[in-house]
């Protein structure tokens, strides 16, 4: 099969202005960035307010290998399935992060058959709304450390929690001291950079109304604290609306389209292990009013992405889900098993593409929790099983037998990647069916439950573990944000991709391990807390072979080696 890139540049692109027409938005309501892709205002929510909502379904995972299951190739795949059985649809994605594209993951805009186009555009630069985020949050870091230099507020330099971001995996740059040079310098500070992706300013554009509720949750934003513990705020500086001036396109979604033509919006790109990791509300809102259905996707495992769609990104945008799908796939699932080490940037074992169902049978209890955690919301998991040319029909059957066993409504083979819409016509079929259940949903916790009793719950009914266990630095902040009245904001814990645990060697489904809180911060401009695991970092490094060491540009202009 040719590579993706070979596929996307095969595909004859429409124009933006007729897959936005196709799905019900009007000429004035788009902003053209070229011939293929457009920013979507936000106003049409003024005119489709009073239309009846589609359904909505999140796309999630069992926990991720290095070799990835193809959760984005199946959510653009299950899109283009329900249009082929005649349901309008549209697909909501992060963009991702300029990042794990040039560093350990590659591309993150599906792949084969299923990808959003133009997909180079998509993983670089897209419209700039990376690039608008790393600015706002920096120049929001100046302006802090400005009013820090010249003393309107009684700042504790050792409490300034606002760092910098870039959008590139840089370990180098995680810690670092400031302001040690000659004359007007400024004041040595210990600070240090994170990813993008890993702003507070990401999550507050995804997690924001409408622009008047992104100025006002970054004015709220906590850069500091005084030396009698009270915090300094971006309204505090006065920086606050130059962010939002910085920000003023960057709220409107990225309008592009699936090789089958179906409309995606792509917007925001919080990290799903530090952040919470869903795209924005106002595209999910766009989505639901427009389109009869709505596939929306969360980062990693369900343990990680979908339990914060659930409990921050449902809670704020106040929709409901009316399916879960949960991706599996057969070679991430023997990944699962003891034997096989989890090493980025290695070769697929050899192991992993022969049949072993001794070897599936070890990893299958990951799906099975990640199929519980689903259910515990109250809302119909249908699972998909991303098909991989190695596998076997007798391991395929054995997944879905025990996703079905686990409580699943439906298991289905999806073959999006060799086949396009064709080979998630019976995965569209299920998740139709799936959404004509009842749904009951809950949240995890309410909001009036403790700190600890809300990581707690995470802890205990998401992950597996048997107790939690807090620093003194952490029990420090819990003291803290109870004082400043936090206490009633939702968690976002912050740890690893690769197990249900904080422990990535822990594959699986651990049990019985006891989740250490080293840190909590707190995101009050976002609207949440979230307490560090272990040593979980918000900057990566780059691998010893980076992605972007094969990414080129051929005689023709043509970028290769992306994927």
């Amino acid at each position: 099969m040719p590579s993706d890139i070979e596929i996307a540049n095969s595909v004859p692109l429409k124009p933006i202005p007729a897959v936005a027409s196709a799905a019900g938005i009007l000429p004035e309501e788009l902003e053209l960035y070229g011939s293929y892709k457009a920013k979507v205002a936000p106003s049409v929510l003024g005119r489709v307010a009073g239309r009846p909502l589609g359904r909505y379904i999140d796309v999630t995972a069992i926990t991720p290998t290095p070799f990835g299951e193809g959760k984005t190739t199946v959510s653009i795949g299950l899109s283009m399935g329900l249009a082929r059985l005649g349901r309008s649809v549209f697909t909501c994605l992060r963009q991702p992060s300029l990042g794990p594209v040039f560093g350990i993951k590659g591309g993150a805009a599906g792949g084969g058959k299923a990808q959003v186009l133009p997909m180079e555009d998509i993983n670089l630069h897209l419209t700039g709304d990376m690039h608008a985020v790393s600015f706002a949050h920096n120049l929001c870091t100046a302006y802090l450390n400005n009013a820090l230099y010249r003393r309107r507020f009684p700042i504790d330099p050792r409490q300034t929690v606002f760092r910098y971001v870039m959008d590139v995996n840089e370990r180098f740059l995680r810690n670092m001291v400031i302001g040690v040079g000659p004359g007007d310098d400024g004041i040595p500070l210990l600070s240090g950079f994170d990813i993008t992706s890993a702003s507070e300013i990401m999550s507050v554009l995804a997690l924001a109304d409408d622009l008047r509720d992104l100025r006002a949750r970054l004015g709220r934003m906590v850069l500091a604290y005084t030396y009698d513990g009270e915090p300094v705020t971006a309204d505090d500086v006065r920086v606050g609306g130059a962010m939002a001036a910085v920000l003023r396109d960057a709220v409107k979604p990225n309008l592009l389209q699936t090789t089958e033509h179906t409309p995606v919006l792509v917007h925001a790109g919080p990290f799903a292990n530090i952040a919470h990791g869903n795209s924005s509300i106002i595209a999910d809102r766009i989505a639901v009013h427009l389109a009869e259905y709505t596939v929306t996707e969360s980062g990693f495992g369900a343990d990680m992405g979908m339990e914060k769609f659930m409990n921050i990104k449902c809670r704020r945008s106040r929709l409901i889900p009316n399916c879960v799908v949960v991706v599996a796939s057969v070679r991430a699932l023997k990944m699962h098993a003891d034997r096989i080490p989890i090493i980025a940037g290695r070769p697929i074992p050899e192991e992993l593409l022969r049949e072993n169902t001794n070897m599936l049978d070890e990893g299958i209890p990951n799906l099975v929790k990640q199929v519980e955690n689903a259910r515990w919301f109250g809302v119909p998991v249908v699972v998909a099983v991303n098909r991989f040319a190695h596998d076997t029909e007798r391991e395929l059957d054995l997944v879905c037998r025990r996703a079905l066993e686990a409580g699943a409504f439906a298991a289905v083979v999806c073959e999006a990647y060799e086949h396009g819409g064709n080979g998630a016509i019976a995965l569209a079929q299920a998740v139709v069916r799936a959404c004509e259940e009842p749904v009951n949903f809950r949240f995890l916790y309410e909001d009036t439950a403790s700190i600890k009793e809300k990581i707690e719950r995470i802890a205990t009914v998401m992950y597996g573990a048997a107790h939690v266990e807090y620093s003194p630095i952490a029990e420090e902040k819990i003291r803290l944000y109870e004082r400043l009245g936090w206490s009633t904001l939702p968690v976002c814990i912050a740890k690893t991709q690769y197990s249900l645990s904080h422990d990535p060697a822990l594959k699986g489904r651990p049990q019985g391990f006891t989740l250490p809180i080293r840190d909590i911060r707190a995101s009050v401009g976002a609207g949440f807390l979230y307490p560090l695991c272990s040593d979980i970092r918000t900057m990566p490094g780059l691998p010893s072979d980076p992605a972007g060491a094969h990414i080129d540009v051929d005689d023709t202009g043509r970028i290769v080696g992306m994927f």
